[in-house]
């Protein structure tokens, strides 16, 4: 059975060839996953190794908090990734909202009976339009 090591800390111009090479002292590494930002593509400096449960155990207690290249690493056991809420990206949208009671819509809301891009209109005082019955849609 293999584990899952979290290495962090590593320097931005660390390669993989520089972490299978330092874990490599401790037994056999199955993967390395450097971890690049997806926008710019640029490594974030830190990664994933895979070994074998008693080689990646003593590889853990070798080297977390050790220094590379001027940087303490930190080393440890990797752990599940969390629930990441969904903010804009996830459900809902950057305005949300519908009509009112009874209609619209349009690009920012709408009112009790309106419509329109700017939402409001009608001619009830109570809406969200200007309330003059001079609406915008």
């Amino acid at each position: 059975m293999s584990k899952k090591i979290y290495v962090g800390n590593l320097s931005f111009q660390a390669t993989e060839e520089d972490v299978r090479n330092m874990f490599e002292a401790y037994g056999t590494v199955e993967s390395v996953a450097m971890i690049n930002d997806r926008d710019t593509g640029r490594f974030r400096g830190f990664c994933f190794v895979e070994m074998p449960d008693s080689e990646a155990m003593a590889a853990i207690e070798a080297l977390d908090g050790n220094d590379h290249d001027g940087r303490t690493l930190r080393v440890n056991e990797a752990r599940p990734r969390e629930e990441r809420g969904g903010g804009n990206r996830g459900g809902g949208g950057y305005r949300g909202g519908g009509g009112g009671n009874r209609g619209g819509g349009g690009n920012r809301g709408g009112g009790n009976r309106g419509g329109g891009n700017r939402g409001g209109g009608g001619n009830r005082r109570d809406d969200f339009g200007d309330g003059g019955g001079r609406g915008w849609g």
